[in-house]
């Protein structure tokens, strides 16, 4: 009697299904969240144990059996493989679509197993993320006795290498200076050094020392929110809502919190909106924790995310500190998930598997039994109102952690503003630039000072309305109306990039009144321009800034 078993696989096509295959006796066990190769439909695809079965499924005849196993442990440890499959089922995505997008680069050693099988041709891969590697030259000192004549620049690689033990060719060039390889390839013809070739990794966040830090004094408020997320990491976790001012110290109590879980050991994640806020995060978490940190973002190359994703697995690595894609990270024994900026929209995945990264950390925390604190000076009207409702816990640090004070805020309510001038547009800059924004501008410029005007709206007029029949003109694709990007003469869509000329009549009724409505940056920096001449205007948008400075007028 044959001793094989049946296993589900979750596969990375577009069906809402798994799939069952035979599985070998001489694969050993397979346990779920093992990645595994199968044959489908003609192509040979990776894919993820996700169930175990006696038998075949009921009126399944035929039965292809699993070609290999791709890694020796599951790539997804259990916790995260059940939230992985209630993410799927929460947004009615295909689960092996899902697994794929969670889960590590394909193993290479895997693929000379399967071609040695019979499996995969000679030329053949399974479809998958390529992991590009980098390898560096070191060089040791060989600890022999030196028999022959050395020039000046071979003794002072020489004696920096019986110094040092191993260096690695790049900072032997900046030690050495040019002509670096040659000296040590001089060395090694003479047996006096050795030079080995090995893949390393980049290391965009890890390359200088940083000194510990202190941990300051809390305040009450950051002491209180402490000892609550404490309390719940004790009792099976909880949501928390960190709703604190600019400065009011919440990524202390971030650190407190992760701090208290380690000591626990367990592990923690650190979800942060954008890249751009990587590496300060990573600088503040190194110096307090050490740099035993995963770091998780789109911005590393293949190979280092990879890197960190199996660290994490293996549990070398217990923090992870990463954008949105950084909750799929297997950190071991989930004890604190973190969103910063909950607020921020980039928490939103709109390609392939489309999810809410803040929605999905406060559902894996739950059912890791871990405290998820979301922090935020504006929080979501969403999370807000969980808070307000009882169905999460709201921690307030309602002042700064430090002396400084907050900035004074005035509310200008445009419909009492009488515009000052009348010769731009209707609802334009005239309407903006009210009474009080200029004196303080005028104040700040006075004192030699910069100042900084915000504005959410790109163009010179987000809309072009008719006088006559009031229709906009619209994109004839996205039903939106076009924006006025004056500087190049075009109206654009701001959804799928429709560029069209300026009209000079209504498309609806032929009218030649077309009426500018809205204000946008390019608008405000001219009318700034034409009010202040003496000083330099930069605009700063997505339409300035495509390259590596921004033009200043």
């Amino acid at each position: 009697m044959s001793e094989d078993r049946y296993v589900d696989v979750a596969l990375p096509v577009p069906l809402r299904q798994t799939f069952t295959y035979r599985a070998p006796a001489e694969l050993g066990a397979l346990e779920l969240g093992h990645r595994v190769a199968v044959p489908f439909s003609g192509r040979k695809l990776p894919g993820i144990v996700v169930g175990h079965r006696d038998a075949p499924p009921e009126g399944v005849k035929k039965v292809f059996r699993v070609a290999g196993r791709l890694e020796d442990v599951p790539v997804f440890p259990a916790e995260l493989l059940r939230f992985l499959e209630e993410a799927a089922k929460y947004y009615f995505h295909p689960l092996g679509e899902v697994l794929r997008a969670a889960a590590p680069a394909l193993p290479k050693d895997a693929m000379a197993t399967l071609r040695q099988g019979g499996f995969l041709g000679a030329d053949e891969a399974l479809p998958g993320r390529a992991v590009k590697t980098r390898t560096e030259t070191f060089a040791r000192a060989a600890g022999v006795e030196v028999t022959t004549r050395l020039g000046p620049r071979q003794r002072a690689a020489l004696a920096l290498l019986e110094e040092r033990g191993e260096v690695a060719m790049t900072e032997l060039r900046e030690l050495l200076g040019g002509g670096a390889r040659a000296t040590l390839r001089s060395l090694a013809d003479k047996g006096l050094v050795t030079l080995e070739d090995r893949e390393v990794l980049s290391d965009p966040f890890f390359g200088r020392a940083i000194e510990r830090d202190t941990p300051p004094p809390l305040t009450a408020p950051q002491a209180l929110a402490v000892e609550r997320m404490t309390e719940a990491l004790d009792h099976d976790g909880g949501t928390f809502l960190l709703h604190g001012v600019t400065g009011s110290g919440k990524t202390e109590v971030y650190l407190r919190v992760i701090e208290a879980a380690r000591t626990r050991g367990r592990g923690a994640l650190l979800l942060v909106p954008e890249i751009a806020l990587t590496p300060q995060l990573v600088h503040r978490f190194r110096a307090r924790f050490g740099d035993g940190i995963a770091v998780l973002h789109s911005g590393l190359g293949e190979r280092e995310r990879d890197e960190f994703w199996r660290r994490l697995r293996r549990g070398e690595l217990v923090l992870a500190v990463g954008a949105r894609s950084a909750l799929f990270a297997p950190v071991p024994d989930l004890g604190v998930i973190v969103v910063d900026e909950e607020h921020d929209p980039s928490f939103k995945q709109e390609e392939g598997f489309r999810y809410h990264a803040r929605d999905m950390a406060m559902l894996r925390a739950h059912r890791a039994g871990a405290v998820c604190v979301l922090g935020s000076a504006t929080p979501s009207v969403e999370s807000f109102h969980a808070a307000t409702s009882g169905r999460t816990t709201l921690l307030s640090l309602p002042e700064r952690a430090t002396a400084q004070q907050l900035p004074s805020v005035e509310i200008v309510d445009l419909k009492g503003h009488r515009p000052i001038g009348q010769d731009g547009p209707r609802g334009g800059a005239a309407l903006f630039l009210t009474g009080s924004l200029l004196r303080r501008l005028n104040e700040c410029l006075g004192a030699g000072d910069q100042a900084i005007l915000f504005l959410n709206r790109r163009g010179f007029v987000p809309a072009l309305r008719c006088f006559a029949c009031g229709a906009g003109v619209e994109c004839p694709s996205c039903s939106v109306t076009l924006t006025e990007h004056r500087r190049v003469a075009e109206l654009r869509c701001h959804y799928c990039d429709y560029r069209a000329p300026i009209p000079d009549r209504c498309p609806t009724c032929g009218a030649t009144e077309l009426e500018p409505v809205g204000l946008g940056t390019e608008q405000l920096e001219q009318a700034l321009v034409e009010r202040y001449p003496e000083a330099r205007v930069a605009r700063l948008d997505r339409d300035t800034a495509t390259g590596r400075t921004v033009e200043a007028v």
